[in-house]
């Protein structure tokens, strides 16, 4: 695929994910495997509401100095490409409903039709203390796609990590799993008015 025409459909995704509020103003990440051993991903300071060409640069697997105006999520996905041959777009967003429903429980459990048929049940990842987190992200996060078997990541307080061979089939399953995660934050809110 074409590298401007690339970049240009992960801009447009990057916005439509924040005006949804999966991306915060600087926070969140976005890529695209280019080759074997190459990625595009955000840099640090991109504004999700407005992608653009600076916005985004391509990284080799060997870092350089092009590492540092990248985002700092870049070794975590690079990881993902290095051991998951599926993974073609990956992304790190912290949608409200899935973050908050993530305090509380252990598990997601859909009860809404397209989310018990498009996601199913899904597990949420404490990570323990926040401290260190991302000096052990990298190594939990590819270890825990390997062994589950799953394209879809929920850390407890800290948001998910998705990836996909297509760019709007990840989107869809983040925008599922959000619908269904406010469903039932609203269907729990609705128990407890109910029980008072």
């Amino acid at each position: 695929m074409n590298k401007t025409r690339l970049k240009n459909q992960l801009s447009s995704l990057a916005l439509s994910m924040f005006r949804k509020d999966f991306f915060g103003i600087y926070h969140g990440s976005i890529s695209s495997k280019t080759d074997k051993s190459r990625f595009i991903i955000n840099t640090k300071e991109a504004i999700f509401d407005n992608i653009n060409e600076e916005s985004l640069i391509e990284l080799s697997f060997k870092q350089d100095y092009r590492w540092k105006q990248a985002s700092i999520d870049a070794n975590i996905h690079q990881g993902i490409y290095s051991h998951i041959s599926e993974a073609k777009f990956i992304c790190f967003s912290m949608p409200q409903f899935t973050t908050a429903y993530s305090l509380e429980h252990n598990i997601i459990i859909p009860k809404d039709y397209f989310g018990y048929t498009e996601i199913g049940l899904v597990e949420i990842i404490d990570p323990k203390q926040f401290e260190d987190w991302y000096e052990r992200a990298q190594s939990e996060i590819i270890l825990y796609f390997q062994t589950k078997k799953t394209n879809l990541m929920v850390i407890r307080g800290y948001g998910v990590y998705a990836y996909s061979r297509d760019m709007h089939e990840m989107a869809k399953k983040l925008a599922i799993l959000e619908k269904s995660c406010r469903l039932l934050m609203l269907g729990e809110s609705q128990t407890l008015c109910d029980y008072n």
